[in-house]
């Protein structure tokens, strides 16, 4: 009774090593699941933000339209074009100059 218990103890601590080690290779190899899944949580909380921010400002909204019409869509490709070249220029000075060199007001 004895060697048969020990050996229901023995093979319950092997099991046991082979679950943890298959819960782990598990884990590994949900982990680009786990980015995908980081990433739709973070564009559906952008996409939140970005509606708040349209009913919170529908005038802003309304003007923006309107400069729309009237630029045409070509000029305001045109203008979104310089906006965002002003942004990456902004951005990579912002990462080439020290902060001390900025300023903390800039930051």
């Amino acid at each position: 009774m004895k060697n048969s218990l020990l050996e229901l103890h023995q093979q319950r601590g092997r099991l046991r090593e082979r679950i943890a080690s298959q819960r782990a290779a598990l884990a590994q190899q949900l982990v680009p699941l786990q980015n995908a899944s980081d990433a739709g949580q973070r564009m559906v909380a952008l996409v939140r933000s970005a509606v708040q921010y349209l009913k919170n400002h529908p005038l802003q909204v309304l003007l923006a339209v309107s400069a729309l019409v009237l630029l045409k869509p070509r000029g305001a490709w045109r203008w979104l074009g310089r906006g965002v070249a002003l942004w990456r220029s902004w951005r990579a000075l912002r990462a080439w100059v020290p902060s001390s060199l900025l300023g903390r007001w800039l930051r």
